[in-house]
């Protein structure tokens, strides 16, 4: 009998669809039944050979040698993996099998995942690919009803093929090249290497950055504030002290100003749009300090593992029409008490809005929304629970109507001289009501103004000058980077229509699945560390950007790559013709290095000499604290020095630092406050583990919310009837 050969992406996810399909006999690396066979990769298991494949002569790292243009590309089991690539090879190969079914993730490098897998396996059994969203019971039965034919999607595997080889191409032989001809751990990225150009271009604004004095004109009558504004450009900042000064001396002695215009008016304000991966990682980092790749990490188990959120990888902010149908069932899975009152407010039956629901704007994957497998709070960790909760309350949010208010304007006239107060009271809370208890909802500072007649006078409290100063951009965190990542031009010193427009084609610097892991890499490569929250570039970090090729500093470069990459998935560019361009520009870029004259300085050399080789150590600071790298790029050993830890200070409640190694780690504080680690641990086991009656209360009220909501029908009917 012939079977089906399922390939996952990862364990849990096949494990997911075994249990649907009715596959129960598990053998080594798959899960076999009567009709189907499931086995799952690690991730990639196969990847592109490293440049010793080609020839024996590039163990050794020789400028001379560049640049490698290796053709026919090779692939090699990671070695790691290479337990699982042959359990997923003998599957492959039997003969029972006659078709295989990817079932990777849907998008390009879930393709390339599993085409890697079967070229290097050498199986070319017909193939099917199943396209879902998320990994419930039900979106894994529709999907293997709507099979797709696995040769529609050989443009989208072609595409993933093409950025493998160019970045191997253009990164290897950059980093080669650099590292040799300055003698120093350097290495260069298409997108690491822009993403760190943008923050330095930040650091430099704010260096060169000169504040300027400003003023203002207040005006106070009738318990508010009239701002003085110009009427030929509206602003309301004054540059030179002498204008100032003749407005100031026009009003000496008014004692009342004409209300000239009162406008009212109504307005509405819809929800933010549903979460993608990249919006989700900014506001994770704004509210919980979570890094983008912890971010995705959490998404990813509550996607995988708890089956409560669709697929994280989007970047789109929008559903389908087809999945309108959907939502009640959706909201019904998250019916628990934490949200069961928003729910009640929803009108059913959803109409799909053109505010959330858009085809045009959904490529790959639509937004990131909760599933229709009913959710247990109280089986999510702290950290999952909050990035649910804001998905959670994002999708509420577009359900509810508009956020409506009234805005109120005056102006008054003093000497021919406008002055202007607005403000808002709100009408109806709409969505802003899902955020009610989370955000200070307070309007701004004008929400009180009261309405004056037309062509009446009112009294004059005070005219005054407040004054200001022009302050610099602030410095990059994870969340604004990120933000900067997905749209580059706007940040970039060189503004032009062809920059914007093909970076907003393609979505910025990288993709929604990459950013996290190019910022994690340009922290490990030291060429960035944090002070605080923002992120600033180490010494190391600013010699690259001046010895790097000017076109891999450039977001241009990426943006041009992910506008033809998606040409070659529309079948509109061939393959083979974008690797020819990247060849050439390589053999360019590596001309370049070799003539440049730049030089690296290590100024960060320790005294410290390295425990295996014998050469000095590094200094560098990571995410963690400090750390000692040696010198010698091909030794390679690395020391933690310091860690930053979530310990907290007896005195002034920072968190404390470790330092040292063995029995002599110490934990210090920037308070001056010292304690040994034995000490710290023996004073943390004596303290008492009883609570306080106010943490039991907090307790018993954060579970009895996690609770389940159950028959809300029937609480529902209750709540209607007024009992005495």
């Amino acid at each position: 009998m012939s079977k089906k050969l399922v390939l996952a992406e990862k364990p849990s996810v096949g494990r997911d669809i075994a249990r649907v399909l009715k596959c129960n006999k598990k053998g080594e690396g798959f899960i076999e039944g009567n009709e189907y066979i499931v086995t799952w990769a690690l991730g990639h298991l196969v990847e592109l050979a490293s440049p010793e494949r080609y020839d024996e002569k590039y163990k050794s790292w020789n400028i001379e040698d560049l640049p490698m243009m290796p053709s026919p590309f090779k692939l090699d089991v990671i070695k790691k993996s290479n337990k699982q690539f042959h359990a997923v090879k003998k599957q492959l190969n039997r003969k029972d099998v006659t078709e295989i079914i990817i079932a990777t993730d849907a998008g390009r490098e879930g393709e390339l995942v599993a085409r890697w897998i079967t070229e290097k396996a050498h199986c070319q059994k017909p193939m099917k690919r199943l396209w879902i969203s998320s990994v419930t019971d039900k979106a894994i039965k529709d999907g293997f009803n709507h099979l797709k034919d696995g040769r529609n999607y050989d443009n989208l595997y072609y595409s993933a093929l093409a950025r493998a080889e160019a970045d191997w191409i253009v990164g290897i032989n950059a980093t080669r090249a650099l590292t040799c001809k300055y003698n120093a751990q350097l290495s260069c990225g298409r997108v690491q290497t822009p993403t760190l150009n943008l923050i330095a271009t930040r650091e430099k604004e704010i260096k060169d950055f000169v504040p300027k004095n400003y003023w203002e004109v207040e005006l106070s009558a009738n318990s508010n504030s009239f701002l003085w504004k110009n009427q030929k450009t509206n602003e309301s900042r004054i540059f030179d002290e002498n204008k100032l000064q003749n407005l100031l001396g026009k009003f000496q002695g008014q004692v009342q100003a004409k209300v000239i215009k009162v406008d009212t008016k109504e307005k509405s304000s819809y929800s933010p749009l549903l979460y993608d991966l990249t919006e989700l990682q900014r506001d994770a980092n704004r509210l919980f300090d979570f890094s983008a790749k912890e971010t995705l990490s959490i998404a990813q188990r509550l996607y995988e593992n708890h089956k409560v959120l669709t697929y994280p990888r989007t970047d789109s902010r929008y559903l389908t029409t087809d999945m309108v149908s959907t939502l009640s069932e959706r909201l019904d899975a998250v019916r628990v008490q934490s949200y069961s009152s928003f729910i009640r407010q929803i009108h059913m039956p959803i109409k799909g809005s053109k505010h959330f629901v858009d085809n045009s704007k959904v490529s790959d994957h639509h937004a990131i929304i909760p599933t229709e497998e009913k959710v247990i709070l109280s089986s999510l960790s702290d950290a999952e629970r909050k990035i649910f909760d804001l998905v959670v309350k994002r999708f509420l949010s577009v359900l509810f109507p508009p956020y409506k208010y009234e805005q109120l304007r005056i102006e008054l006239e003093v000497c021919s001289e406008i002055f202007v107060a607005t403000g808002n009271h709100p009408i109806q809370l709409g969505w802003k009501e899902v955020y009610s208890k989370d955000q200070n909802l307070q309007e701004n500072k004008e929400v009180s103004l009261r309405p004056l007649e037309e062509n009446s006078f009112i009294d004059i409290k005070s005219i005054h000058k407040v004054q200001g100063q022009t302050s610099p951009p602030p410095l990059f965190n994870e969340a604004t980077l990120l933000s900067a990542m997905e749209n580059p031009a706007k940040y970039m010193d060189q503004k032009n229509s062809k920059i914007a427009k093909v970076l907003g084609e393609t979505g910025g610097l990288g993709t929604v699945a990459t950013r996290a892991d190019i910022i994690e890499k340009i922290f490990h490569k030291f060429y960035v560390e944090k002070k605080g929250k923002d992120i600033i570039t180490t010494s190391k970090g600013r010699q690259l950007l001046d010895l790097a090729p000017e076109d891999l500093k450039s977001p241009d470069l990426t943006g041009t790559w992910e506008l033809k990459l998606d040409a070659i998935k529309n079948g509109k560019l061939a393959k083979k013709k974008f690797i020819e361009d990247i060849k050439v520009y390589t053999k360019d870029m590596i001309q370049e290095i070799k003539t440049d004259t730049g030089k690296f300085v290590h100024d960060n050399i320790t005294g410290e000499k390295c425990p295996n080789c014998g050469k000095h150590m590094l200094e560098q600071k990571d995410k963690f604290g400090t750390i000692l790298v040696c010198i010698d790029r091909e030794c390679g050993t690395r020391k933690r020095v310091s860690k930053t830890t979530n310990a907290r200070c007896p005195q002034c409640q920072k968190r404390l630092i470790l330092q040292g190694q063995g029995e002599g780690q110490i934990f210090t504080c920037k308070c001056g406050y010292r304690e040994k680690l034995s000490s710290f641990n023996k004073r943390k086991n004596s303290e008492k583990k009883t609570i306080t009656k106010k943490e039991a209360q907090k307790y018993l009220k954060k579970n009895n919310q996690d609770q389940p909501e159950v028959n809300t029908a029937l609480a529902d009917a209750l709540a209607k009837l007024k009992l005495k």
